[in-house]
């Protein structure tokens, strides 16, 4: 087993990779920017090491500088978290080069299931429906042949991508040019990879999720479902498990697609399968994350799972802790991403520092954050800041719970989508589980036609 791990990340997933070492007796090592100096990660760290300047460009995607804080400290291993380079297979290939094992699969499964375009191909191999798509990436010569055979309304998607970015929605083909300029740009800037392919758009369905774990002994696990319907521009705002639209007949052929994938990859660690489900039950293959989630935690509080030991495992060369097979939901989660954003300035990113701290507490609430009383936000970074998860017998208590907690919460000094979700958990077609893709936007859409007729009648 790993003596050092080195966290390649920030914020409050790298808090949350600590606390996992520390109950595995591994020593955590923080590579951080110069944004980051006062940050809770740096605190609850053995050591600290600086890679860089505030751009991410310059430090967490940085491979040299990460890779020779790994040898300075001398790290075992280096755990990348989500976003920056947990999807890059030069990064895992740059980790095995240097004798440091990457806590993730290897970079030629990363360069097979990383890549949403080849991982389409592979999914296809597999006997996996897929979404209408293009066979590979698009280039400045072929982009409106591609966009042709797709169709309209299409995707364009980043290869690389996660967390919503690198993705626009196109609607016709006199605005596709400018949308995939913007599309690369965007994923250049977060992910150092500019590639994007094109898939076809389906009008409000399901985003569907199956979280799995496979060991170098070829023993995979499955997980329940996760419904990550809720989506703001692509970005998801709250995720739970199980989903209110998937039958346990459903959940098992979704269980065997996923299971089918990682063994068809010979897939060592912790990985994601995304499907698009359709109100008749059928269902579509998206992409593979070859990462952590940030919705790990719910799958965690219904299974009673440590996802990032499970990962640490994998990685070391360990059989799982867990049997091999398909997992059966316990209760029901709720994940509620708390983000650094004003919902009254259609979402607007700000930062500013920490005046007050409450976090709720009580049975089945947890708060996964890396903010303190006093700690100032930078403007670096993803506008993320905490993860309001709760756990109950089932949905309609979740919920309940999820008030409650939400209604505890207090952040102050600035602005915070915690209004936002106060309402929408409010709503009565959200408390009777019939969302999809776009219900988020309509809900925002509908608040701002309330607010304009009442301004109007005043």
């Amino acid at each position: 087993m790993f003596k050092k791990v080195l966290i390649a990340n920030r914020g409050e997933i790298a808090v949350r990779i600590i606390r996992t070492l520390r109950e595995m007796g591994i020593s955590p090592i923080v590579a951080y920017s110069q944004a980051d100096i006062n940050s809770l990660p740096l605190r609850l760290a053995d050591k600290t090491v600086c890679i860089g300047p505030a751009s991410a460009s310059q430090s967490y995607l940085n491979t040299d500088a990460i890779i020779a804080a790994a040898e300075i400290t001398g790290a075992d291993a280096i755990h990348p978290g989500y976003g920056f380079l947990s999807e890059n297979s030069d990064f895992a290939q740059a980790c095995s080069d240097s004798g440091i094992t990457f806590i993730g699969p290897s970079a030629e499964t990363i360069l097979k299931l990383g890549d949403k375009a080849g991982a389409r191909r592979m999914a296809v191999q597999a006997g996996i429906p897929v979404t209408p798509g293009t066979d590979g990436c698009v280039t400045p010569e072929n982009y409106e042949l591609e966009a042709a055979k797709t169709g309209f309304p299409l995707m364009i998607k980043a290869t690389a991508g996660g967390g919503g970015k690198g993705i626009r929605v196109v609607r016709d083909m006199a605005s596709l040019k400018n949308e995939l300029q913007i599309a690369s740009a965007e994923a250049m800037y977060a992910f150092g990879n500019s590639d994007v392919y094109f898939e076809k758009y389906l009008e409000n369905p399901r985003h569907i999720e199956m979280q799995f774990v496979r060991d170098s002994k070829g023993n995979t696990v499955t997980f329940p479902e996760r419904d990550c319907s809720i989506q703001r521009r692509h970005q998801k705002l709250i995720e739970e498990t199980p989903s209110s639209a998937v039958s346990e007949q459903l959940r098992n052929r979704l269980s065997r697609a996923a299971m089918k994938l990682a063994d068809t990859a010979g897939y060592v660690g912790a990985g994601t399968v995304e499907f698009l489900l359709d109100r008749e039950g059928g269902f579509w293959f998206m992409e593979v994350n070859t990462r952590l989630q940030v919705e790990h935690p719910v799958t965690e509080a219904v299974t009673g799972t440590d996802l990032v030991r499970e990962q640490i495992l994998a990685a070391a060369g360990e059989p799982l802790s867990i049997p091999a097979g398909s997992l059966a939901p316990h209760g029901h989660a709720i994940e509620f991403r708390i983000n650094a954003e004003d919902p009254e300035e259609d979402f607007r990113p700000g930062a500013g520092t920490i005046q007050n701290l409450f976090l709720p507490g009580g049975p089945g609430v947890r708060t996964d954050t890396h903010l303190y009383t006093g700690y100032s936000l930078p403007v670096f970074y993803d506008s993320l800041i905490a993860k309001l998860i709760v756990h109950a017998a089932d949905r309609g208590q979740a919920v309940n719970r999820a008030a409650r907690a939400l209604r505890e919460l207090e952040i102050t000094g600035i602005k915070t989508t915690v209004p936002f979700h106060m309402s929408i958990i409010q709503d009565s077609d959200f408390r009777s589980g019939h969302t999809h893709t776009g219900f988020a936007e309509a809900f925002i859409a509908g608040i701002k036609k309330n607010k304009k007729q009442d301004l109007t009648n005043n």
